[in-house]
């Protein structure tokens, strides 16, 4: 390994340590509740280090939420691939049963994700960590996208809906039901005696049969 080649590898190390860092700080208080300082001090760098690599806790969150979709990303490749002789409306609960899966192994990630608010600069800004956060986030509502022409060629989804729309709405469901649920979930136990994932999974199956085609032509 050349010069050039360690010294990129040991700025990634560092990059890493402090994305590392900023996650336990950011998971145990939040990101608006935490500084800068804070990042410094658990990754063991001075604050001067920290902002070599990082203008903000922003651009730090921004490489978090990168992690988080490219781990759901993950989750939802490996089951589409493992499971992919099944019908789109099995792809569609199995996606909605992946999400559930990641939000039980990653509930941090999770948060995360459903919990950001995209701004308009994110869109004229030249940050490519942003730019490639949607770009992962694309790659699941593009699946969705997919299993939904699938199931239109099938004959098992209805036919004039408009797919990006459908896709959009179902998605965004998802995530704000997985959302509030997880939040209520002592609540819904307590009172209710419901399981947080028996009542995403009721929920989901009801999204979908807005969408299924009726047998028998109706």
């Amino acid at each position: 390994m050349g010069t050039k080649e360690r010294k990129e590898k040991e700025l990634l190390i560092k990059k890493n340590d402090i994305i590392d860092a900023a996650e336990r700080v950011f998971f145990e208080k939040s990101m608006q509740q935490a500084t800068m300082d804070e990042v410094a001090k658990e990754a063991e760098f001075s604050k001067r280090t920290v902002y070599v690599y990082f203008k903000s806790k922003e651009q730090i969150y921004c490489e978090i939420m990168l992690r988080a979709f490219k781990n759901l990303n993950i989750m939802i490749n490996e089951n589409l691939r493992k499971y992919n002789s099944i019908n789109s409306i099995e792809k569609i609960k199995l996606l909605g049963k992946t999400f559930i899966d990641f939000s039980i192994k990653y509930p941090d990630y999770f948060r995360v994700i459903v919990d950001y608010e995209n701004q308009q600069s994110d869109f004229t800004s030249n940050n490519k960590v942003i730019m490639e956060c949607y770009k992962e986030g694309e790659k699941a509502l593009d699946n969705l996208k997919e299993i939904l022409r699938q199931g239109m060629d099938e004959g098992e989804v209805l036919e004039n809906i408009n797919i990006d729309n459908t896709a959009i709405i179902l998605w965004s469901s998802i995530s704000g039901i997985f959302n509030n649920i997880v939040k209520k979930q002592d609540y819904l136990e307590h009172y209710y005696q419901i399981k947080a994932p028996q009542l995403i999974e009721e929920t989901f199956e009801f999204m979908i049969r807005s969408i299924v085609k009726c047998k028998g032509g109706s």
